[in-house]
């Protein structure tokens, strides 16, 4: 059953492994599932709990954006087996009351907040070749616009925006709180291109 978890949680978080590497991800595994027991029969939902596993486990100390890490694959597998949601016409935001509109997200809609460049280590964990990380912060939008999901890095004012879309804020409200630097095209298109708007409420 150990053996059996370690190799689910192997799937489930690729990058991390390929970060720490192979042999230290199944002792770090082997720690976790002694811990963690499985709360549902279903496998492709077990390590929920890794990302905080990470921040505490000392062994990764001085690896502190492991766990952010952890949370963009995980937020990538939740999007993956998200309901399915139909988008929102692109032609509904057209509406002169959309200030005062509540936008209805889908449930693949993903957002991930890190003060390291999550994405950039993320895929430097999951191809070799990728180019090395660098700089700071990175926010990364999880959308599912076909089959697969899709993380992409946005500004922090783009961020922002969506949280405040994700918390049930309204429109007018969002735009306000991202401040004079949000692209709001920008960011609306990459949201509708992704399938992510599904209904709009005023």
């Amino acid at each position: 059953m150990v053996v059996g978890l370690a190799e689910a949680l192997a799937t489930g978080f690729p990058a991390i492994r390929g970060l720490v590497g192979a042999e230290f991800f199944t002792a770090m595994a082997d720690a976790f599932v002694r811990t963690h027991p499985p709360t549902t029969p279903v496998l492709t939902r077990y390590g929920t709990d890794f990302p905080c596993f990470l921040d505490a486990f000392p062994p990764v100390a001085h690896l502190p954006y492991l766990a952010d890490v952890a949370r963009l694959e995980l937020a990538l597998r939740t999007a993956y087996h998200a309901a399915d949601a139909a988008p929102l016409a692109p032609a509904r935001l057209e509406t002169p009351d959309l200030e005062q509109a509540r936008l209805t997200l889908a449930p693949a809609l993903g957002l991930v907040r890190s003060p390291y460049p999550v994405h950039a280590i993320w895929r430097a964990g999951i191809d070799p070749d990728a180019p090395g990380a660098q700089g700071g912060a990175q926010h990364v939008l999880i959308t599912r616009p076909d089959f697969d999901p899709v993380a992409t890095p946005i500004p922090p004012a783009a961020a922002h925006f969506v949280e405040c879309l994700m918390q049930g804020t309204h429109f007018g409200a969002a735009v306000a709180r991202a401040g004079d630097t949000l692209d709001l095209a920008a960011i609306l298109t990459l949201l509708l291109q992704g399938g992510a708007i599904t209904g709009l409420e005023t």
